[in-house]
């Protein structure tokens, strides 16, 4: 089949897509999150020909596509509130969502379900070729089936060039992963399927949301998925994949010397790892992660890897996401590396940090005061001393004998001192962190917590397998460091003028408790306890 190349930028090539799928014809078109293969989705004949062009599946459902949210009415049986309220915060964009359909609805489009799956794209050319076709389109990922999705017009044209009528080029995808799927069918709302659009955000639209367990699990033998992505292999590269699930140094560890293989990581890893790698961005942003994940993925093809090791991403936001990919590109084939959880416990002052590291201590975690660490004398020794008197002068430890005092004042006044005191004192706190978490994989400790107000600051997260963020309201936190310190709050205020904003550390955390007022925080925190100590389990 000759397939004609299209241009996204030229609206001419928008009727001109739209035309081939009004005669059942085949397109590839760019949307924000990936490229899709459309055809009209009331045809029964022409939606066959996407699952043969892609060797897809018959029961795995299709996405129907609209550019209006009116246009939904005649697909289903009712169009509830909840459906209304999703489409007024996230349409257009990159969400789906699964109402009960109508007979227009044919079952091709289906994959044999009683349900269908609709989005509205925020990407403007797949809604202007919509409105040429002049009927709604399904439109799965434009790849052949169980490969890495397709993000850019190269992916979509080696794997499709030939097999369908016609290629429209967009650029890059912005999004990077498929949409979010909810289903608003059977009771409570579940997401079936993570993608741009975060659970956190559909609670904060509908309430309770549910994450479906076939999102982090392997669906079972005979089931029907409900949802595209859910029931087979998907998004793999021809080299096998594993998904490690450790800090920063257990993955380094852990792939080191592995001849011939690759390694998927992040920044905070790529100092560490000898290995070939691909960069996935920071590990502490999953919306990059998502740009880069199908790319890297499709990169190893090109480098003819035959293994790679994943490094597990966070599973907060957008991260979710990208963990729901990657364990599907490994088969759900995942790494625990022996010894203890190493939790990093991380807020701004005033936040309860303390009170959250006590409740777990009682929970049987092991507890390490990382701000007590940093008073001993095996940090402050005597040639840090010397250190920090040829920085901030002598009288910050008069005759060898540290002034804590004096130091912060002098190191504190600037933002060049504060640099400074971390070179000299980080690479010694992490030293005495790393001789404690040794000890505890010698002594058989489940879960050990780092009590660290300078976690990141120190480096001391390249040790951490996990991030949990205590936070509360700014005055509540104000009122609490006056009350604790016996500062005026001209001096507690200056005190968290020198610190980090909140959202700094819920944005690196993979759990967040809230310690304000009428927060149920212990509540919270023994719930986010059951996980770490069932992936503690892991590690046996």
């Amino acid at each position: 089949m000759e397939t004609l190349f299209l241009k996204a930028q030229n609206t001419l090539d928008w009727e001109r897509a739209g035309e081939i799928l009004r005669r059942g014809g085949l397109v590839a078109i760019p949307t924000e999150t990936v490229y899709g293969l459309a055809a009209n989705a009331l045809d029964g004949a022409a939606v066959k020909r996407i699952y043969a062009a892609k060797g897809r599946p018959c029961d795995n459902p299709l996405i129907v596509h609209v550019s209006g949210f009116s246009q939904i009415a005649p697909l289903v049986k009712e169009v509830p509130e909840e459906a209304r309220k999703l489409a007024e915060a996230f349409w257009p964009g990159p969400l789906t969502m699964i109402l009960e359909k109508s007979e227009q609805v044919p079952m091709e489009t289906s994959g044999g379900l009683g349900t269908v799956a609709l989005r509205l794209p925020a990407h403007p050319a797949a809604r202007g070729v919509i409105e040429a076709a002049g009927v709604p389109l399904a439109a799965p990922s434009a790849n052949l089936s169980g490969r890495p999705s397709p993000t850019t017009f190269a992916h979509v044209r080696t794997d499709l060039n030939g097999k369908v009528d016609a290629l429209l080029d967009g650029g890059d995808c912005q999004v990077g992963v498929e949409s979010t799927v909810i289903t608003l069918v059977g009771g409570t709302p579940r997401v079936l399927r993570p993608g741009g659009v975060t659970l956190g955000q559909l609670r904060a639209v509908l309430g309770h949301v549910e994450l479906d367990p076939a999102v982090l699990h392997q669906l079972g033998e005979g089931a029907q998925a409900a949802s595209p992505g859910m029931k087979y292999k998907h998004y793999a590269p021809r080299a096998q994949v594993a998904v490690v699930d450790g800090s920063p140094e257990e993955y380094a560890q852990y792939v080191k010397g592995r001849k011939g293989a690759w390694a998927l990581c992040f920044e905070e890893d790529m100092p560490l790892v000898k290995l070939p790698a691909i960069c996935l961005g920071s590990r502490y942003d999953g919306a990059e992660q998502a740009r880069r994940l199908f790319g890297a993925l499709h990169q190893l093809d090109q480098e003819g890897a035959q293994t790679a090791f994943a490094h597990c991403p966070g599973q907060n936001g957008v991260g979710l996401a990208v963990y729901n990919r990657l364990l599907r590109a490994a088969g759900f084939r995942a790494v625990y590396p022996k010894g203890p959880l190493v939790v990093g416990l991380v807020g701004p002052s005033g936040a309860g940090k303390s009170t959250a590291g006590a409740r777990m201590k009682q929970a049987g975690c092991s507890v390490l005061d990382c701000d007590g660490l940093t008073r001993s004398a095996r940090v402050y020794d005597a040639a840090c001393i010397e250190e920090l008197q040829g920085a901030f002068g002598p009288e910050v430890a008069p005759g060898g004998l540290l002034d804590r005092k004096e130091l912060a004042r002098r190191a504190f006044a600037t933002e060049d001192g504060r640099r400074r005191l971390g070179e000299i004192t980080f690479p010694r706190i992490l030293a005495q962190v790393r001789r404690v978490v040794d000890a505890a994989r010698d002594a058989e400790v489940a879960v050990l917590v780092l009590d660290a107000p300078t976690l990141f600051e120190a480096g001391l997260d390249s040790a951490c397998a996990r991030i949990l963020a205590v936070t509360a309201p700014e005055e509540v936190r104000l009122a609490r460091v006056m009350e604790r310190d016996h500062l005026s709050s001209e001096q507690a205020r200056q005190r968290f003028t020198a610190q980090r904003e909140a959202g700094f550390y819920t944005g690196r955390a993979d759990y967040v408790v809230d310690n304000g007022p009428g927060a149920s925080w212990e509540k919270a925190l023994d719930a986010v306890l059951f996980q770490l100590k069932g992936e503690a389990a892991k590690r046996l």
